[in-house]
């Protein structure tokens, strides 16, 4: 089951039989037993892997679910042996970047010989990582989970923007009206992040075209930029940047706005593993909302 979720993975049967640690011959005959037991056909073959069948991605499903229960059974046992242990995967999207070293470091604080795994994504990639069992939590929007989805989520803080710029960039001070941004040259995330999207139904809502001279899905170009003093931007308070070097960061209070939650996303389990718990657990008594409210 773990070489054909790696062959799911890679799409290659020599770079699945290396990132598995085995030869390639000794992946296609687990895989070919696989199927002899079942009695179906996972895999189309020609010279080269050619996709899974109907069967196959069925079969996927299933390796992955009972793979990850194995993990949490194995995580389990290491509890029930007081080892203060294991291993937690976190997807976070990038407007949430300054809460995820808060949560790490509760995390590590109450379970000190925790390993932990952090992706960023986007909130979608995040959501679908986690169906796929491929992530244990997820840092997102909670207005982007369905509310029949099988997820359970956690509220942290309420999202709020701010106009921010570094010298020689001059901002009045007090809190700015969208309208009043028209002329300023901006550097945004990119459209098919749904910070920007807020942003966007922002200004629509003021009847006003903003300056965007560069859009990006990364905020180290975006801070780039932005503590270069050429550009101003819109950001959420918990993706300011912490690192400024010698730039005076000038940050001023938008109008209103609204303002989605965040929170962590679990996948709804019946049977949680010990760790899962715990964490979950940790996470309920963090408060980040003043941490994260504009001043």
């Amino acid at each position: 089951m773990t070489y054909l979720i790696a062959l799911d993975r890679y799409q290659h049967f020599s770079r699945a039989a290396e990132s598995c640690g085995v030869s390639q011959p000794a992946l296609s005959a687990a895989i070919r037993q696989l199927e002899a037991e079942l009695g179906i056909t996972i895999i189309r073959r020609t010279r080269r892997f050619n996709g899974l069948t109907d069967e196959g991605r069925r079969v996927l499903a299933w390796a992955r679910q009972t793979l990850a229960a194995l993990d949490g059974l194995r995580q389990e046992a290491a509890f029930a042996q007081e080892v203060a242990g294991g291993t937690l995967s976190i997807g976070a999207m990038p407007p949430g970047m300054q809460a995820i070293p808060l949560l790490l470091e509760s995390f590590r604080t109450a379970i000190p010989g925790l390993h932990l795994q952090v992706r960023i994504g986007s909130c979608a990639d995040t959501i679908h990582r986690l169906r796929q069992q491929q992530l244990d939590l997820g840092l997102v929007y909670l207005d982007q989970i369905p509310p029949d989805a099988p997820f359970d989520t956690l509220p942290l803080f309420t999202e709020q923007h701010v106009l921010v710029a570094a010298e020689p960039l001059v901002l009045p001070a007090g809190r700015r009206d969208w309208g009043t941004l028209a002329d300023l040259p901006l550097c945004l995330l990119g459209p098919e992040m749904r910070t920007r999207q807020i942003v966007d139904a922002a200004f629509r809502g003021a009847g006003v075209t903003p300056a965007v001279v560069l859009e990006t899905n990364s905020l180290e170009v975006l801070y780039a930029e932005l503590l270069a003093g050429r550009l101003a931007s819109i950001l959420p308070v918990a993706a300011l940047p912490t690192h400024t070097g010698h730039c005076r960061l000038q940050v001023r209070p938008l109008g209103p706005c609204s303002a989605p939650e965040v929170g962590l996303v679990r996948l709804t389990q019946s049977l949680p593993t010990a760790l899962m718990v715990r964490v979950w657990e940790i996470a309920s008594h963090m408060d980040m909302r003043d941490i994260f409210a504009v001043g």
